[in-house]
């Protein structure tokens, strides 16, 4: 089964502040894939968090279409709130963040049924740092 690795990154320059996300997706071997960078406007770090999910998502789901169902994916992410709400381990207690939190487990359970989740140090996810700051810093 192809394996896919997706690092993802929300911030926030304040909290809630001007946000950006950033996507980077390689194969197995670290070939890279597509990198992805934008603002999103005003948001909190949750929430910018969240939208680097769903745009990395979405992204898949372009690239590869309905072969996602039969692809595995790994979604690596530095927010360990994030990652524990999405995997059911946490609940969102956020009103704000609920709609977010149901897109992303609506398409995990409709489109992505080898996704694994996994929490990552920072220092693991600077390529998608790098694109938020980019798309922050208008690059």
């Amino acid at each position: 089964m192809e394996k896919v690795i997706i690092y993802t990154d929300g911030g926030a320059r304040g909290n809630p502040g001007p946000s950006a996300i950033g996507v980077y997706i390689t194969d197995a071997s670290g070939v890279v894939i597509r990198e992805h960078k934008q603002t999103i406007g005003n948001a909190t770090n949750n929430y910018a968090e969240y939208q680097a999910v769903i745009v990395a998502l979405d992204i898949l789901r372009q690239l590869y279409g309905e072969a996602t169902a039969t692809m595995e994916f790994e979604l690596r992410l530095d927010s360990e709130l994030v990652k524990k709400q999405i995997t059911g381990e946490y609940r969102v207690k956020e009103p704000s963040l609920m709609a977010l939190f149901l897109a992303v487990h609506n398409e995990r359970v409709d489109n992505f049924p080898h996704l694994t989740l996994t929490h990552v140090r920072r220092a693991l996810n600077k390529e998608a740092d790098r694109l938020v700051n980019e798309a922050l810093d208008g690059k």
